[in-house]
């Protein structure tokens, strides 16, 4: 971390030297103009050059920056946690001896007389740096006295004579641990003062003080959180630069992905050109490029995520994943409203809040949809039972006849059909959640409110404008973030002649 945090402050200086250039500059620029001699802008072409391995891993830590600054700024709940390894898996098991065989070393070395005190005295040691790791830099009186008191020359001459009270530094480091602990860890604290074995004490002086360390960096994450809320524009801009020097291929698969929307956009044109009502097809065709930009972010929606994401998108891939994870479980719930209401909505038309019955009967059947052992076709018979169940139970208290064999089988074999590709249901919904999608990102950034909401959705329509929202936050900022580097890419692909500044185009950070 304190690595990080001089790269962070190195970086910071940067950002304060062009913090002037608002993000709206960029917004303004035109594709036809040049935005190499911009400060935190994509770097003009150059001849490729041989890659070494400390230029690697440079980018590498550029790259592992980038992302972990990203991740502190826009996730609130992010913080450093404990993982202990499962117990029974190989590397469990093999921390599991090798830490066993290390303590049970140390108590034989402990209890032979005279006690052998080296191994005690380089734990003593380290301990005494994690101590002083936590201190603040004007805390120079228990700085000293810790190092007076873990003194490693001192208590070595200390050994030699067997004249080393080790109860007493135990005793020492914790009640200067219970001075440096968060309150949480006072009662770890308490714990260790009742701990009488001395090996014992020091290996569990070894894992409350990693959980101190744990505490520490989460604290600092928090005190840098709203620095980097304010700056993570131009930081994670100068990042990616500074990785784009390091490694200029850092943009491939990014280059790809919007000239694969381009392709789109051109086989769009080209289907409408060819219609009687169509433009002249001898003219060429003039594509936008926040059009392009859209039409790709769009892509993420439905994105193949065992394939690498674009390299600009990387830093929000598990949020992306997981709105596409929950777009899949709408159009799903809102699927399977559409398929009742059309066979028996007329038995069902009285009842109030019919379709939001049946999204709490599908909720939970659908949890965990994106894990791989996952059974969809099971979910959906059985979201087909209950919804059958439902109807029949509604039925019956209004004292109507119940759904026949033939009908309850029609309905649960339709629902169980949606999961089939080219399902015409299936089809209708997921085009017009991507219909709502395009709406939404084809607003003015200025404009607050949502888009309407397509016919067939309204029972998802909160939950639709609670991932609309996400996706446009997410969208909206890579666009301020990495809007140079696309409009560099889109320059070179839509307008590769000399004579580009006569074309207007518009800016895909606007």
């Amino acid at each position: 971390l304190n690595d990080d945090q001089n790269s962070d402050s190195d970086s910071s200086r940067l950002s304060e030297s062009t913090v002037s250039s608002s993000d709206s500059e960029y917004s303004r620029q035109s594709f036809t103009s040049d935005s190499s001699s911009k400060p935190s802008s994509p770097a003009s072409a150059s001849p490729p050059k041989i890659i070494t391995f400390d230029e690697l891993m440079a980018a590498a830590r550029n790259l592992t920056n980038l992302t972990l600054a990203h991740e502190i700024a826009v996730n609130a709940n992010f913080c450093i946690k404990q993982e202990d390894l499962p117990q029974n898996s190989f590397a469990g098991t093999v921390k599991q001896i090798v830490h066993k065989a290390f303590w049970d070393h140390l108590e034989s070395e402990l209890n032979e007389d005279p006690p052998e005190y080296e191994h005690a005295i380089k734990l003593f040691e380290e301990i005494k740096e994690i101590l002083l790791s936590f201190l603040t830099p004007g805390a120079n009186r228990i700085r000293n006295q810790i190092c007076e008191v873990l003194d490693t020359d001192l208590i070595r001459q200390q050994a030699e004579h067997n004249a080393v009270d080790i109860h007493g530094l135990a005793n020492y480091i914790i009640n200067t641990m219970g001075k440096l602990c968060a309150p949480v860890r006072d009662n770890d604290i308490k714990q260790l003062k009742a701990t009488d074995n001395i090996v014992e004490l020091l290996r569990q002086i070894f894992r409350v003080l990693d959980l101190m360390k744990m505490d520490m960096a989460n604290y600092t994450i928090q005190n840098l959180r709203p620095y980097l809320q304010r700056n993570l524009v131009d930081y994670e801009r100068t990042k990616f630069q500074e990785i784009l020097d390091e490694t200029p291929s850092a943009l491939d698969l990014t280059t790809e992905w919007i000239k694969e929307s381009i392709e789109d956009e051109l086989s769009s044109v080209s289907d409408e050109s060819s219609s009687p009502s169509g433009a002249d097809s001898s003219s060429k065709p003039i594509i936008s490029p926040t059009l392009v930009l859209n039409n790709g972010y769009l892509k993420l929606l439905q994105w193949d995520y065992r394939k690498t994401l674009p390299e600009t998108l990387i830093t929000d891939e598990v949020r992306l994943q997981e709105l596409r994870e929950k777009l899949n479980q709408l159009k799903i719930i809102a699927c399977v409203c559409l398929i009742t209401n059309n066979m028996v909505g007329a038995a069902t038309v009285d009842v109030p809040d019919f379709a939001d019955q049946l999204k709490r009967i599908s909720v939970p059947l659908l949890e965990g949809m994106n894990k791989k052992n996952f059974d969809l076709k099971e979910a959906l018979h059985a979201i087909g039972v209950q919804v059958c169940s439902k109807v029949n139970r509604s039925l019956t208290e209004r004292g109507l006849p119940t759904l026949n064999v033939e009908m309850q089988s029609n309905l649960m074999g339709q629902i169980a059909h949606i999961v089939e590709e080219n399902n015409p249901i299936s089809s209708l919904i997921d085009k017009r959640i991507q219909f709502f999608m395009r709406s939404l990102l084809a607003l003015p950034g200025f404009q607050k409110r949502m888009p309407a909401v397509p016919g067939g959705l309204s029972v998802i329509q909160t939950e639709m404008e609670l991932v609309g929202s996400q996706y446009a936050s997410i969208v909206n900022f890579n666009k301020q973030v990495y809007g140079p580097f696309y409009a560099s890419i889109l320059r070179k692909l839509l307008f590769p002649e000399a004579a580009v500044g006569k074309a207007e185009t518009e800016a895909p950070t606007n």
